[in-house]
């Protein structure tokens, strides 16, 4: 038995099966943006102030530096799943569908990586 419907099977049209690993990616960065941010918040309160110097020192500590890199990254990852399904859903020209995907990918990588060379080079200057 057969579900799809007649045009489709004379079409070749079908599921593309990509929405469940962006449902999933969504799911998943979500969780582990809920408790990064909170260990980010936890972070920050704990500062006595916000000079220079004090950020500095606690970028540098080893678990610090690393809980913010996976914050940086999995936000960048986040922000881009949710992005490309805003444009997806509301970019209805096919041209400039491709292009905002394109740019939006390339902003974000580009973002990422600078935020990424910063933590990097905070932490590894001692």
């Amino acid at each position: 038995m057969n579900l799809r419907a007649p045009l489709g099977r004379v079409l070749g049209l079908g599921t593309a099966k990509d929405g469940t690993s962006h449902w999933w990616g969504q799911r998943v960065s979500a969780i582990a943006l809920l408790l990064l941010g909170l260990w980010f918040v936890i972070s920050l309160t704990t500062m006595s102030d916000f000079g220079h110097a004090e950020v500095v020192a606690a970028i540098e500590r080893p678990v610090n530096g690393i809980l913010l890199l996976l914050l940086t990254v999995t936000m960048a990852y986040h922000s881009y799943l949710g992005i490309q399904v805003v444009i997806e859903d509301y970019v209805h020209a096919p041209g400039v569908k491709v292009l905002a995907l394109i740019l939006s990918r390339f902003t974000h990588v580009v973002l990422v990586t600078a935020a990424v060379f910063a933590i990097l080079k905070i932490g590894l200057s001692t």
